[in-house]
């Protein structure tokens, strides 16, 4: 007898499905079994309270959500003595703020079945510091990263892990391919040599590892952040 892949008959939501990792995500999730639903923000501002409510009541039971949405929102390094208020705020909503949406959404359900997955895209800013120097993102990558440990405390009794994946340096945009031809050639250079398996890394290697996270059999797995990013960052 053939035996049924690992997630065949749960429910997944991946938020971020536009491009580069999120898609990636929702491609292997649904690979591994599972009935995705992917969502970006052409179709729900995940920032708003009332549109999460109404997207999570119209999909029903959640078995697995990957926080996947936010990014720096198109901005550079500002020095912080010239920070806007605006600026700083649209970072926050859309890493913090839409993560905190659906993850609240999702767990009603996952706490009335009894299992549930929660994984949350950080990034390696999130553990260390901004490449590009935008304050508000490394500051919303760690928030995520505090978020997991307390739903990972909070939901565990329900059956639901919550963690986190900090990737390092994935060319998967537009915006993440600006930043490495930025560097010019030396650049992209010292960068690699800072990797220690010496390469960027693809969205692929990040849905692997959600992959883990996702899976049933991960149930002794709660409130770890997995860095994702060749050995740049060893702990």
């Amino acid at each position: 007898m053939t035996a049924l892949p690992p997630l065949a008959g749960r429910t997944a939501v991946v938020t971020g499905t536009a491009q580069g990792i999120g898609r990636a995500i929702a491609d292997r999730l649904q690979d591994a079994g599972a009935a995705v639903r992917g969502v970006d923000r052409d179709e729900v501002d995940l920032a708003d309270t009332e549109q999460v409510e109404a997207f999570f009541a119209a999909l029903g039971d959640v078995d697995v959500l990957v926080n996947c949405a936010g990014g720096v929102v198109g901005q550079t390094h500002t020095p912080v003595d010239e920070l806007s208020d605006d600026a700083w705020d649209a970072v926050v909503a859309a890493n913090v703020t839409t993560m905190r949406n659906c993850t609240r959404a999702a767990a009603r359900s996952m706490k009335r079945r009894g299992f549930g997955r929660i994984v949350t895209i950080s990034s390696g800013a999130g553990r260390s510091v901004s490449l590009t120097g935008v304050q508000a993102y490394t500051t919303a990558k760690a928030a995520q990263i505090g978020f997991t440990r307390q739903m990972a405390h909070e939901l565990g009794p329900f059956g639901i892990t919550a963690n986190c994946i900090a990737p390092g340096f994935v060319l998967s945009n537009p915006t993440t391919q600006a930043q490495w031809d930025s560097y010019g050639s030396a650049g992209q250079q010292a960068l690699l040599e800072r990797i220690a398996v010496r390469r960027t890394g693809t969205p692929d290697d990040i849905a692997r590892g959600v992959l883990f996270f996702a899976d049933p059999g991960a149930s002794w797995v709660s409130g770890q952040t997995l860095s994702i990013d060749g050995g740049h960052s060893l702990f």
